[in-house]
């Protein structure tokens, strides 16, 4: 029976979240609220944004022929809320041989996230901060959360992407780098870590949405501190 649920929007041809040329599903609900987050417009569920699932299985098979060779990634918002709705649609997608990816925030964990994850190639886990304090303060959040997902990842043998968006004045040296490390090392399933720079293309949806977007006034993190702070991570992960 197919499952009803709240889909934002979807990207046709999307390159940046998973091997190949995709489908990038963004959901709608997030338990989180970090200070630098993109799509401000994911957080709440709107009534009207609901659909069933074998009708969001049916919008992404239609680019099948473009897509076949990379896959359909299932983003936020935060997909782990809408486990059940999920997973439907990823059953009826996999069916065609498409590779699934999950892009998560790695705050939820039960048993349809669990069962979710059976479906799932690849998922791509936001690390956000490297300290409890840090979460809590500039994410809503906690870190312990995160490690316990990552845990399980390790457990399933789910090969795992990190992701970590760098934001200059609030985690952006090399002691988070270093914690980083730390947090990871040892987790055979993460196969690459990406650092991201911080940036503000998301202001105007502040604007749009009347919510005060605290880091207006931060300047964007520069692709050479990026760099050379990945370089250094980089030193780091191949020292431990």
């Amino acid at each position: 029976m197919s499952k009803a649920g709240y889909v934002h929007s979807l990207q046709s041809l999307g390159t940046l979240d998973g091997p190949g040329v995709r489908a990038v599903v963004f959901t709608e609900g997030c338990p989180l609220r970090c200070i630098y987050c993109h799509n401000p417009d994911t957080w709440e569920c709107r009534k009207d944004d609901i659909c069933s699932s074998e009708e969001l299985a049916e919008k992404i098979l239609r680019l099948y022929p473009y897509i076949k060779n990379g896959g359909v990634t299932f983003s936020g918002g935060e997909p782990c809320l809408q486990a059940d709705f999920i997973y439907d649609a990823a059953k009826r997608l996999k069916e065609r041989g498409l590779h699934i990816a999950l892009d998560t925030c790695g705050a939820v964990y039960n048993d349809a996230v669990e069962r979710l994850l059976t479906l799932t190639d690849l998922v791509l886990l936001d690390i956000k901060m490297t300290t409890e304090e840090d979460y809590e303060r500039y994410i809503g959040g906690k870190l312990s959360d995160v490690i316990f997902f990552l845990g399980k990842l390790e457990k399933l043998g789910i090969a795992t992407t990190v992701r970590h968006v760098v934001v200059g004045g609030i985690n952006d040296t090399a002691e988070d780098m270093e914690r980083l490390a730390s947090l990871i090392g040892g987790y055979t399933c993460v196969r690459e870590v990406e650092l991201l720079p911080f940036k503000k293309l998301c202001s105007e949806k502040y604007r749009s949405l009347g919510i005060p977007f605290l880091l207006e006034d931060t300047p964007q993190m520069s692709e050479s501190e990026l760099s050379r702070l990945k370089s250094y991570f980089d030193e780091i992960r191949r020292k431990n």
